[in-house]
């Protein structure tokens, strides 16, 4: 083979590398329960969408989630999910779940006790410029927690 033809070669094989590179990387699936009423939980599954993740959704509470998920009662919030081998429960940003996935540190995964007014899902127009400070936890398997990221403060 010529010098010519295998420095073609060479660059179609680069153009077709740079090609696959600028592909969009597929939707990282994230597996919710929840209530079916709840309109803030269906706020957050939104906030989740519009950040690249697919999700799925069961309408049939979360309270057996979190449990089989092993997250204490005591960070519980109004919906459970799964992705990747983490737990997230409640109002968690999209940011953080990216971040937990990237890093992937030891724990269960990531909770935002209750509902805080301002986090992603509670930041409606119903809740006006009301932002209340919260922190994001990573809970360990043993149910301690540690800050993972705050917010408002």
């Amino acid at each position: 083979m010529s010098t010519r033809r295998r420095l073609l070669l060479a660059g179609a094989g680069m153009l077709s590398l740079s090609a696959l590179a600028l592909q969009p990387a597929p939707p990282i699936e994230i597996e919710v329960w929840k209530s079916p009423a709840c309109g803030c939980c269906r706020d957050w599954v939104a906030h989740m969408e519009a950040n690249g993740f697919r999700v799925k959704v069961h309408d049939v509470g979360n309270t057996a989630a979190r449990a089989r998920l092993g997250l204490p009662e005591k960070v519980g919030s109004c919906h459970t999910a799964r992705v990747g081998r983490y737990a997230v429960e409640g109002h968690v940003p999209a940011q953080d779940v990216l971040r937990l996935l990237r890093e992937r540190p030891q724990g269960l995964g990531l909770a935002v006790p209750r509902m805080p007014v301002g986090s992603p899902g509670m930041d409606g127009p119903a809740y006006g410029s009301r932002r209340d400070p919260f922190d994001v936890l990573l809970i360990a398997a043993d149910g301690s927690s540690s800050v993972f990221s705050s917010y408002f403060k």
